[in-house]
């Protein structure tokens, strides 16, 4: 990939994503299909599945890394975050990076994002906001529900996906981050998972599966002894109003140190910017 192409796709991931500038086209066909056979000792994937965002409210809190790549073009971009995660409360905070160029330069500074019900709050976003001040946006609003645009998925809201699981198998147990987990491996569906959501994702959800390219969500899940999520990837796909094309994006969320402190206090009104927000893109 030479210069302008990483460039290039490093814009329309920042445009597509943090910068707000998503689109996407009709609903695809969702996944479907029996639940699958429950393996002995283990119970029924699919009911173990339906449980995660349950069992994480009763965790508390924990700290949180997410990576977030997309392809499209012969491309591929990755976005990180880092941060803590208040299950009970449903709000956390990330520090979030984009993709340096070819030189190894960033190109912009790290976002402060904010994931509250039904709001993501954003610093240091550029484009004419100013650097004291917090963006907020209604994730009702957005077409994917806020499982792309920030960069990075809402812990919370990436388990609750897992209430639409249609199918899942159980893979066997491995490790992860040095912890015994349960590796599941299945198919999760927006529209089931939108109907099961807990109030404050019901909307956000509902969004997504109108709007990505399709309902069908596959996903792997480790889950420890407790059911407690450790790593989580998924599998999105929209269609880019710029370019028209199907866009591919993993989804990857690791939750460790549970019980870590999370003093998350959201922006004051005072603080959030009222004023136009330029988009992103050359």
């Amino acid at each position: 990939m030479d210069r302008r192409q990483h460039r290039n796709a490093g814009r329309t991931f920042v445009a597509v994503g943090i910068m707000l500038g998503l689109g996407v086209g009709a609903t695809g066909c969702s996944g479907t299909g029996a639940a699958a056979e429950g393996v002995r000792g283990e119970g029924d994937p699919v009911a173990v599945l339906h449980r995660t965002a349950d069992t994480l409210r009763g965790a508390g809190s924990s700290k949180a890394t997410t990576s977030m790549e997309m392809a499209t073009g012969g491309t591929r971009v990755t976005i990180r975050g880092q941060g803590v995660y208040d299950f009970g409360r449903r709000i956390g905070r990330l520090t979030v990076v984009l993709p340096e160029d070819p030189s190894g330069t960033a190109e912009h500074q790290p976002i402060t994002e904010l994931l509250a019900p039904g709001a993501l709050f954003m610093k240091n976003r550029g484009a004419g906001v100013p650097a004291d001040k917090w963006v907020r946006v209604d994730t009702a609003t957005l077409s994917d529900g806020n499982l792309v645009t920030g960069g990075a998925t809402d812990p919370y809201a990436a388990a609750e996906v897992l209430r639409g699981t249609r199918t899942a198998s159980y893979v066997g147990r491995t490790e992860v981050g040095g912890t015994a987990v349960r590796h599941y491996r299945g198919t999760a569906d927006l529209r089931s998972a939108a109907r099961l959501a807990s109030a404050e994702n019901r909307q956000p959800l509902a969004a997504a599966a109108k709007g990505f390219a399709t309902t069908r969500v596959p996903f792997d899940a480790y889950l420890d002894d407790q059911g407690r999520i450790r790593k989580l990837r998924q599998h999105f796909s929209f269609v880019n109003s710029r370019q028209k094309i199907p866009v591919a994006v993993a989804s990857t969320t690791l939750l460790y140190d549970y019980g870590a402190p999370a003093g998350v206090r959201l922006p004051r009104s005072a603080d959030i910017y009222a004023g136009r927000i330029a988009e992103g893109g050359d």
